[in-house]
């Protein structure tokens, strides 16, 4: 099995602090769509528009941090990183098509099925579902023991399937149109967004080697940093811009999307995203050898415009 590679990362725009770092991703994150990815031309175009396409790489980041937080080198994280973006990618491709929010806009550009057609959406996402397993099975070739890996195969399975992320937007689906108080909301962002960033930190914390106990606790930090950052998103969609924020503003009021500001208030939403964002520092802090640039990182997310 191929170990990741160092190379000199090329220029890449970043909206977050430790750009180097998500330079290196981009780069090696390239590489392994270029290099390993399967299919017919037309799909891997279209799984590359999907993947590639402007963001934050926040979960990447997370990942790589978090390994960096246990005392770990990111760089053996690099296979998890590749892995969570890939995730996430397959993600946005299935909410944007027309049977889910219906979006035509990601990230400032077409979404991937009005781009490519509503067919080939829905094979990019599965393709990107099954080639982010194929990348963190490379693990192994990074130096993680065969047990840790079959372990991260399985936090980011249970973050990715019925019970978490596809759970959450079941859910979400299900309450389009209706009143939803916030425990409602709370039992969707936890799984959409939460469960997903709580894998991110525990696929880190897997890498750098961190004892289980460490590993458990950050999950939770991450997905309380998800949770905080999906009330961001909701009071970001009923105040910003298509120019400011990628996509479509006002979209959530307009579908009558189950969000935090919505069930509790936007002052009763700022509250909670600061305590979870709290809760999630405190945890990083107590729980790491090297959180400083975690930190940096989560405070950037907290006043992020997009």
């Amino acid at each position: 099995m191929g170990s990741p590679r160092r190379r000199r990362a090329a220029a890449t725009p970043a909206a977050l602090p430790h750009p180097d770092l998500a330079r290196a991703f981009e780069i090696y994150f390239r590489d392994a769509l270029s290099e390993r990815l399967p299919g017919p031309p037309r799909l891997r175009a279209a799984m590359r528009y999907a993947a590639l396409g402007p963001g934050k790489r926040l979960r990447p980041l997370l990942v790589l941090l978090g390994c960096e937080a246990v005392g770990g080198d990111w760089f053996h994280a690099l296979p998890a990183a590749v892995a969570v973006e890939c995730v996430h990618a397959f993600s946005l491709v299935h909410d944007d098509l027309p049977a889910m929010d219906d979006d035509d806009y990601r990230r400032g550009r077409l979404t991937t099925h009005r781009r490519f057609g509503e067919a080939l959406g829905v094979l990019a996402g599965d393709a990107l579902l099954a080639f982010a397993f194929e990348e963190l099975a490379m693990l192994e070739g990074a130096g993680v023991p065969a047990p840790r890996v079959v372990e991260a195969v399985r936090r980011l399975a249970h973050a990715s399937g019925a019970d978490e992320l596809v759970g959450g937007q079941a859910l979400d689906m299900a309450a389009e149109g209706r009143r939803v108080r916030t425990a409602g909301v709370e039992a969707i962002h936890s799984r959409k967004t939460g469960a997903l960033m709580g894998a991110c930190l525990a696929l880190g914390a897997i890498a750098g080697r961190a004892d289980a106990r460490t590993v458990a606790v950050l999950d939770d930090a991450g997905r309380a940093l998800g949770f905080a950052f999906q009330i961001h998103d909701d009071l970001l969609n009923s105040g910003s811009t298509l120019r400011k924020l990628g996509k479509r503003a006002g979209t959530d009021a307009a579908r009558g999307k189950a969000t935090y500001p919505r069930a509790a208030g936007v002052t009763a939403a700022r509250r909670r995203e600061r305590l979870l964002s709290t809760s999630a520092r405190a945890i990083i802090e107590t729980h790491s050898v090297r959180p400083a640039r975690l930190l940096a990182l989560l405070d950037a997310v907290a006043v992020r415009e997009r």
